[in-house]
């Protein structure tokens, strides 16, 4: 937990993608509000790119109107593909420029960082794997997928580590879209190497249409343990308030509880 003093620091903005899916935005409101708990004082709210309202702008033109001034834009996303070096800038840059004496800091994304590694682990273990299964099993890590070559070597660079830091028999990267392998493909490919018990770690926060994609295709491929996607778990929310108080040059003291 963190200590604020009621309007002392910047609105924390969760820029999030959206989705029509229902599911999206009641996974996203959870981990708003575990963000709230962990950070009393702080004004935490939750914009949306797309599909889903309150849009950014929206958000952003609220707070203009009663009074903000200075916003820290934290991107709900795991990775610093397109919408995390285009589309929210532009979002941002587009409502500063109307709003007067308004500004906006976009901190990093959430990824990559050990938290949301802990956070799969977290997934997995509520699966039923124990820590002690980890010599024994292999890790399907399986995205959303992205069309940028950096996003989708910085995701197998992060199953590599991951496999070192620990401790599974094997992980290997998946990909719901613009990349592959697939997760079925990759559960197979773990067969094949004679890995005998498989798991699928779904590296995304909330349910929808690509997430459904990677619950599909484990279920199709057999794998014996399908972990839920991440939403509102604590490493991510404390990683929201780190990304925050990064961008504006702090380190925040998280407290216990």
């Amino acid at each position: 937990m963190i200590r604020v003093p009621p309007g002392s620091a910047p609105v924390l903005l969760v820029v999030a993608h959206g989705s029509r899916d229902p599911r999206h935005a009641a996974t996203v409101s959870a981990l708003t509000t575990r963000v709230r708990s962990l950070a009393p004082g702080l004004r935490v709210v939750t914009g949306f790119l797309d599909f889903t309202v309150p849009r950014v702008d929206q958000v952003l033109a609220g707070l203009h109107a009663r009074g903000t001034r200075e916003v820290v834009a934290v991107p709900l996303l795991l990775s610093r593909a397109f919408h995390a070096r285009t589309d929210i800038p532009a979002a941002l840059a587009e409502s500063a420029a109307r709003l007067p004496g308004l500004r906006v800091r976009q901190a990093d994304g959430l990824g990559p960082s050990p938290l949301v590694t802990a956070a799969l682990e977290r997934r997995l273990a509520g699966a039923g794997v124990a820590p002690g299964d980890r010599a024994r099993t292999g890790v399907v890590l399986a995205s959303a997928g992205s069309g940028d070559p950096r996003a989708v070597a910085a995701f197998t660079d992060l199953a590599r580590a991951w496999r070192r830091s620990a401790g599974w028999c094997a992980v290997r990267p998946a990909f719901a879209s613009a990349a592959s392998p697939t997760t079925a493909d990759a559960v197979r490919a773990l067969r094949a190497d004679g890995v005998r018990r498989v798991a699928v770690a779904p590296c995304v926060i909330a349910p929808g249409r690509l997430p459904d994609r990677i619950l599909a295709g484990a279920e199709e491929a057999r794998a014996d343990v399908v972990a839920p996607v991440l939403g509102d778990a604590p490493e991510l929310a404390r990683l929201l308030l780190q990304r925050w108080a990064q961008a504006r040059g702090h380190r925040p003291a998280l407290l216990a509880g």
